[in-house]
């Protein structure tokens, strides 16, 4: 009997070792359902790009998602909520945080590569792209709308008058501001640029007449350039944000989903939101070829 117990007790250890990522068993063979774990279970059964570390791509020219802001000895930081949310995930994984700046875009193709665990850049589930990954529940209700300059506000009366060919019309390379040009301004001349901030930069410089900004970073820009204008929110199915989760790790997945919750739940975000926004309103600086450049 006692011979026996010990047998259904080792069968019992080699699936749990199974059950979290312990063996070799290929990803798309794991049946186990994480989101019945605890967040304690789940941190046993995690595996990471680098052991020990939490990696997380993201592109810091998004206020107040993220972007770069001087300390007071003049050196430049990342901050933004989606960094204070970073922080958050890592320290209740137990992991050391590692963040990697970088476009837009290029947050997309290293995440579907899975040389990263997990993309913070203002991400909406957009369909598209669950192919490359997995999203996490919503951690803050955005939107979409389209902006000018008080120098070509005269020129907008709605958004269908945006789509004109005698018009410019910026949004983010790779992004669903891209798509959203795209799809409302077809007949305008649609220009991707890699960074929000060279958009802006160019609106404020006359070289482009208007542009597609996620509503919370045209608001955040907006304070420190009073000359930019929103002309209108722009419909948009999957508004919101989520954490972009590396396609083949569930357990991750079902942990971010759980911490995201409860910091959704218990005020946590709103307070990393507040802060952000706030933090923003004195960012003056504009990101020009990958160099962080001080805006006087």
């Amino acid at each position: 009997m006692k011979k026996f117990i010990a047998l259904i007790l080792s069968l019992l250890m080699v699936l749990s070792l199974v059950a979290c990522g312990q063996e070799a068993a290929p990803a798309e063979d794991d049946n186990t359902d994480y989101t019945a774990m605890s967040l304690e279970e789940l941190k046993g059964c995690l595996t990471t790009v680098e052991e020990g570390k939490l990696t997380v791509v993201t592109s810091p020219d998004f206020a107040p998602y993220e972007f770069y802001v001087a300390d007071d000895n003049g050196e430049y930081t990342l901050a933004g909520f989606d960094m204070d949310l970073a922080k958050l995930i890592a320290d209740k994984l137990g992991l050391e945080l590692e963040v990697i700046p970088m476009d837009f875009d290029g947050t997309i193709s290293e995440l579907g590569a899975k040389k990263c665990d997990i993309a913070l850049a203002g991400y909406s589930p957009d369909p598209d792209r669950e192919d490359l990954m997995n999203f996490s529940n919503l951690y803050y209700k955005g939107g979409q709308s389209f902006w000018c300059t008080k120098a070509t506000a005269s020129k907008f009366t709605d958004l269908a008058s945006a789509n004109n060919a005698e018009y410019t019309i910026g949004a983010q390379t790779g992004s669903i501001q891209a798509d959203l040009a795209k799809k409302n301004t077809p007949d305008a001349n649609v220009l991707d640029l890699a960074k929000v901030t060279d958009i802006i930069a160019d609106m404020l410089a006359g070289k482009m007449d208007g542009a597609f900004i996620e509503t919370a970073v045209g608001e955040s820009y907006a304070k420190n350039y009073p000359d930019l204008v929103k002309v209108c929110d722009v419909p948009y199915d999957q508004e919101g944000s989520a954490v972009g989760v590396n396609k083949d790790n569930a357990a991750l997945l079902a942990a971010i989903n759980l911490i995201v919750d409860e910091a959704v739940s218990d005020g946590t975000i709103d307070g990393f939101v507040a802060e952000a926004n706030e933090l923003a309103s004195g960012a003056h600086f504009i990101m020009s070829d990958g160099e962080i450049v001080a805006d006087e």
